[in-house]
């Protein structure tokens, strides 16, 4: 799940045909054996003693855990504008989004124990360096406490950009950047017609996982209404380049239909010798053509597509591989519950045709209102004369059998169904993290303080 690194754009040649477009997501097929799991998953850092947001600078900040990352544990430090934003080391990156959310970017990686394995020892990584700082950190799908004006603003080009964009494009942009924070897997595909068939089961089953991680109940220190509000945010950010992508499931789709997609949704920015140029709102069509505004006279490389490719927010995007957005954040186990559940499914053939076979009499409109509904009642969410419960208690045998086909194996002879059983529970219960959240708020007489204790990493 490798991509070219942005400072390779000057040596690029321009794109000369619009197929190269296509080309390049192409370029993602490889046959089974070579197929990974990339895990990304993000957290809020807090001030254990105040329970305030993690500041981006100062004594106890943002920029100081990641300079401990880099002293003691050989994390290499990525700049922008004299301010550390990033590390990278073998394959991995930890990188930080608009609201000083730490994220980890895993390295692709065969088995979910391994995936567990990286996982782990991040945190303890950082836990090794935010515990003498008195500083914590927490995976949530949202922030139950903190207002906007609260978060931390981290100082990247891009992010200032969307920071002006957002409002004009929707009212819950800003709350997306800087108050949310999200599991996702990344998989690949075979070829064309595998990726189709892989695309339009997940996207369909956006709405379960989204139900199933649910977390993000509280906004402010009060109830939001919402099982998952992380969800519900993105559906009021920028139709442009969120939603369930009814066109996946028509005739004909595939790369080249997809490419068409990402031509039509407007550009964020350009980034040439070192500096954003705000494009907001500008076709990449005209920069295909050097008629560009924001860069008149420049012409896109491959780069420049793939940086494009990143700033679509749909519940599941294409890069040269699948991303599965649809989760809240959560704890460690939850965390190696997300791949688990997407191996299961999509890397095995009769688990793939079965999911599918399960959702594929959903219209349209369902699926687009199972979206809505999944955020706000989770495993209640009805579909037809069906709960969302009803598909999980089908879906995750499905998981399961596939991952036991799979039979990939940790030192002690283990295969990777142990990490679903965290959502094996929460099928058989009907109780998401989020009611547990709630539980645990109204038994503390309405307090957060509880969870930051509870639930803290």
């Amino acid at each position: 799940m490798t991509q070219l690194d942005a400072s390779t754009r000057g040596d690029l040649p321009p794109i000369e045909d619009i197929s190269e477009l296509s080309a390049y997501l192409a370029s993602g097929c490889k046959p089974k054996d070579q197929w990974r799991l990339g895990t990304e998953h993000e957290k809020f850092g807090f001030l254990r003693d105040t329970l305030e947001p993690l500041p981006f600078s100062g004594e106890r900040s943002i920029q100081s855990v990641l300079s401990g990352l880099a002293d003691r544990f050989g994390w290499q430090r990525m700049e922008e504008d004299g301010q550390l934003v990033a590390l990278k080391k073998e394959g991995a990156s930890i990188s930080l989004e608009p609201g000083g959310q730490f994220e980890l970017s895993g390295a692709p990686l065969e088995t979910v124990h391994q995936t567990c394995n990286e996982v782990h020892r991040h945190l303890d990584e950082v836990k090794a360096v935010s515990d003498p700082l008195n500083v914590g950190f927490i995976g949530l799908g949202a922030a139950p406490a903190w207002t906007r004006a609260e978060m931390p603003r981290v100082p990247k080009g891009r992010y200032a950009i969307m920071r002006e964009y957002m409002p004009k494009v929707g009212s819950l942009g800003l709350d997306m950047m800087h108050r949310t924070a999200t599991v996702q897997v990344n998989l690949d595909f075979s070829s064309e017609a595998d990726m189709v068939a892989k695309f339009r089961t997940s996207l369909a089953l956006q709405p379960l996982a989204t139900a199933l991680f649910a977390n993000s109940p509280l906004t402010e220190g009060k109830p939001n209404g919402f099982r998952s509000w992380r969800s519900h945010i993105w559906t009021d950010t920028d139709p442009d380049r969120t939603g369930m992508l009814d066109f996946v499931f028509e005739d004909g789709f595939g790369f080249e239909r997809y490419t068409e997609y990402m031509l039509d949704v407007p550009m964020y920015f350009v980034w040439r010798d070192g500096d954003y140029l705000d494009a907001t709102g500008q076709s990449f069509r005209d920069f295909l053509r050097g008629e560009l505004p924001a860069a008149p006279g420049v012409r896109p490389t491959i780069v420049d597509w793939q940086d494009h490719l990143s700033t679509a927010f749909p519940e599941v995007r294409l890069k040269t591989f699948l991303e599965m957005r649809g989760a809240d954040s959560g704890s460690w186990g939850r965390i190696c519950a997300l791949p688990a559940f997407w191996a299961g499914i999509l890397y095995d053939e009769e688990s793939l045709g079965a999911a599918f076979e399960r959702v594929s009499a959903w219209t349209t409109e369902q699926r687009r209102q199972l979206r809505l509904d999944a955020a706000r009642d989770g495993l209640d969410a009805k579909i037809g004369d069906e709960t969302l419960g009803d598909v999980a208690r089908d879906i995750l045998p499905l998981a399961r059998a596939g991952l036991k086909r799979r039979a990939r194996l940790d030192s002690g002879g283990s295969d990777e169904t142990g990490f679903l059983a965290p959502l094996e529970e929460i099928a058989r219960t009907g109780r998401s993290f989020a009611c547990n959240l709630l539980a645990d708020y109204e038994a503390a007489g309405g307090e957060t303080a509880i969870l930051f204790e509870k639930y803290a990493f």
